[in-house]
């Protein structure tokens, strides 16, 4: 059994986010992308799924400065490599296939739904490598960037410290100018996931720190490559000083890593001096995408389990059923259970529909459309957060589906439900998401982003004619409304405007994902017209009537408390508790 529901994945793919636009042109065509996803299934069903459950019981162990991982990890990673999944999204130039971000993402989620913890060290060495792509010189693309496209080299991402968390501004990290143009590396990062391991060669670590004299805060922060091995194979001065316990994730390191403590590590400087916040963004944007199509692939196989728990498993009997000698029927065979696995398909549905159609944005500016990355940038915070709150949600229903059976270990419901926890947590909390868009994403450019999505929510209202069409244009009226009270707000007082920032992100979350359902009713039925109905098409259909009576509905009480800016929270004193 598949981890996720693959009919829906290429009705997402082709009818949802129309990637055959995206590949008209290339090399590429329908069947090879059918075959990329083809490859990803075989080596996400030998290598990742019946892992899933091992590698979280058995998670790495700190061994005298080192990480010993499951023996069932380097396997799976090296059939990801063999297969050209590493490669696939790198350009040419630098030994990468140049796949569309579309057909990338794709395949990302198969491997996400199947074994969320080894694919991990691919998507850390991926936004590593692009970092470099992007910013490297070219003798550093050459000394680094095409070893990690070989999957000879990892990466990873070192932001966090312990006493920084998310403050970005109080990191300590230094960067000691040598005479040779390069650095000597001293602080301690936290919270660093594919830390340390021995899956590949080396460990490019992308590092921020601060060059002595620079400006204060955040403006003085630049960015460093920093190998585990330096390139004359003698071992650089980054030692692992211990391995975080977690509640789920745990096929994936997450590593105390200590720069300097002998005085000899050595670093390179990216690009130029005190733009390494600026650098990063692009590699934590990435990652917040990753993360919302990480915590959507969880959230998929949480229901496809339960589904099928629901389907087989005989429970109870119907209401009116008044013969206790007459036969059991399906867990599915309840209304209640019914609406714990509705609940799961719409949101999980539209959680990939946006984190696809994110893909395409990416696809279409990097083939010149300026003003797709306009619409990224305000729609980033929702594809992260989105999916990592309310896919959690889901994860959670179909525990219940399950009843006792999903608390225990036995099934994989309640290990989807400890990983995905994870998810609005790193790479920015759900709070911190929620302040980037309304204090800075929706302001951007005199609201050029905001402007952007409510005209292509529009525009997709006026080209359905479908009737969900109504109800999502009085939600998008709520959200403009909305917007412009709190905006108004957060530049008269940040502090207070911003205090129910995460509810307005919720707010606009189940508006996107009241027009992700649009975008695939609409795809529904384009389909049913053209191939005739089916139950596949018509659970579609309803699983969108569910959102918009259930969720979408929910947005008129939060657009309520919002014009209120209820004052609850910002004025409660720490005192009160």
């Amino acid at each position: 059994m598949r981890a996720y529901d693959r009919e829906d994945l290429l009705f997402q793919l082709f009818d949802v986010a129309g990637v055959e636009e995206i590949i008209a042109g290339t090399e590429l065509d329908a069947d090879a992308v059918r075959g990329i996803l083809d490859t990803a299934d075989q080596i996400a069903t030998d290598h990742y799924l019946p892992h899933a459950h091992e590698i979280d019981e058995n998670e790495p162990v700190f061994d005298n400065g080192r990480a010993i991982l499951p023996d069932a990890v380097k396997p799976a990673v090296d059939a990801f490599i063999e297969g050209g999944f590493l490669a696939g999204p790198f350009r040419p130039e630098h030994g990468g296939l140049g796949l569309p971000e579309t057909v990338h993402q794709a395949a990302s989620f198969v491997f996400s739904a199947s074994n969320v913890s080894i694919k991990g060290y691919a998507m850390l060495t991926i936004g590593a490598g692009r970092l470099i792509q992007s910013f490297g010189t070219e003798d550093q693309k050459t000394r680094y960037l095409e070893p990690m496209v070989e999957g000879r080299y990892f990466g990873t991402m070192c932001l966090s410290e312990p006493q920084a968390g998310s403050s970005l501004s109080d990191i300590t990290t230094k960067a000691e100018p040598m005479e040779d143009g390069r650095y000597r590396i001293s602080g301690r990062k936290m919270w660093i996931s594919a830390g340390e391991h021995e899956l590949s060669e080396n460990i490019v670590h992308m590092v921020l720190a601060k060059i002595p004299g620079g400006p204060p805060g955040v403006k003085g922060i630049s960015l460093f490559i920093v190998p585990k091995i330096r390139l004359d194979g003698t071992r650089n001065d980054v030692t692992l000083a211990g391995l975080n316990h977690k509640m789920g994730y745990r096929g994936t390191t997450n590593c105390a890593l200590n720069f300097g403590e002998q005085g000899d590590c050595i670093g390179e400087l990216v690009g130029e001096p005190h733009q390494g916040l600026r650098y990063m963004f692009q590699m934590m944007n990435e990652a917040r995408i990753g993360v919302g199509m990480g915590a959507t692939a969880l959230g998929q196989a949480g229901f496809q389990a339960s589904l099928a728990y629901a389907r087989d498993r005989p429970q109870g009997r119907s209401p009116v059923a008044k013969d206790p000698a007459s036969p059991q029927v399906p867990l599915i065979g309840h209304a209640d259970i019914r609406r714990l696995l509705l609940a799961q398909k719409a949101a999980v549905e539209p959680a990939l529909a946006l984190a696809l159609y994110c893909a395409v944005l990416v696809d279409r500016h990097r083939a010149g459309d300026a003003d797709a990355l306009t619409l990224l940038d305000v729609l980033t915070p929702v594809a992260k957060s989105w999916p990592s709150e309310f896919c959690l949600e889901a994860n959670k229903h179909a525990i219940q589906v399950l009843g006792g059976a999903g608390y225990t270990r036995d099934y994989p419901v309640e290990r989807h439900y400890r990983d995905n926890r994870l998810n609005p947590i790193h790479e920015g909390t759900h709070g911190i998401q929620g302040m980037d868009l309304l204090g800075r994403k929706v302001m951007m450019q005199n609201g050029a982003g905001f402007t952007a999505l409510t005209g292509a929510i529009r525009a997709d209202i006026t080209g359905a004619g479908h009737p969900l069409g109504d109800p999502l244009s009085a939600a998008v009226d709520r959200l403009e409304e909305v917007t412009r009270s709190l905006t108004a707000q957060v530049l008269a007082d940040p502090e207070r405007g911003l205090a129910n920032a995460t509810l307005y992100l919720d707010l606009t979350g189940h508006v996107i994902m009241g027009w992700m359902w649009l975008r695939i009713a609409r795809a529904a039925a384009e389909k049913a017209g053209r191939e005739g109905d089916s139950d596949f098409l018509k659970g579609k259909q309803q699983a969108a009537r569910y959102f918009y009576a259930r969720e979408l509905s929910r947005t008129e009480g939060w657009a309520r408390t919002l014009l209120a800016n209820d004052a609850s929270a910002f004025e409660m004193q720490a005192g009160w508790f």
